[in-house]
């Protein structure tokens, strides 16, 4: 009998996605999308829109070859460019959060924060290797 190899249509996947530490990794993303949103939204609902669209279209367009396992994006960055956009999301989401929700909520999403980054330490030493940007497909 033949082994499957594939979850949910994706074969093998790449290091960093499996199903905990992608969920861990996207209510972050979520998180820190809406905190983020709602602290501009006071100053400006165009700049708010604009922070949204960026923190949505970012990694949607440039990712690093192999790296997504629904496919990668339509501009091919080096994996450290892949993890100083996650960062900096986290980071500013953290600071935001602090800045307009209670010290609870600020500390929950800073707590989910840290987490990313401990769990994300797999994936993020297979983007910094040398070896998977030679062996990657390149971007369509």
């Amino acid at each position: 009998m033949k082994a499957v190899t594939h979850v949910h249509g994706f074969q093998g996947r790449s290091p960093g996605h499996d199903l905990a530490r992608g969920s861990v990794r996207f209510a972050a993303e979520v998180v820190t999308m809406v905190v983020i949103t709602l602290t501009l939204w006071s100053h400006s609902i165009l700049l708010a829109i604009v922070a949204l669209v960026v923190l949505v279209g970012l990694p949607a367009v440039f990712s690093t070859p192999g790296d997504r396992p629904g496919g990668d994006g339509p501009v091919a960055v080096p994996g450290f460019v892949t993890i100083l956009i996650l960062i900096a999301s986290l980071a500013v989401g953290v600071v935001c959060a602090w800045l307009i929700w209670p010290w609870w909520a600020a500390t929950v999403v800073t707590a989910l924060c840290a987490t990313v980054v401990f769990t994300e330490q797999p994936r993020w030493r297979s983007l910094r290797s040398t070896n998977r940007h030679q062996s990657a497909t390149p971007s369509r």
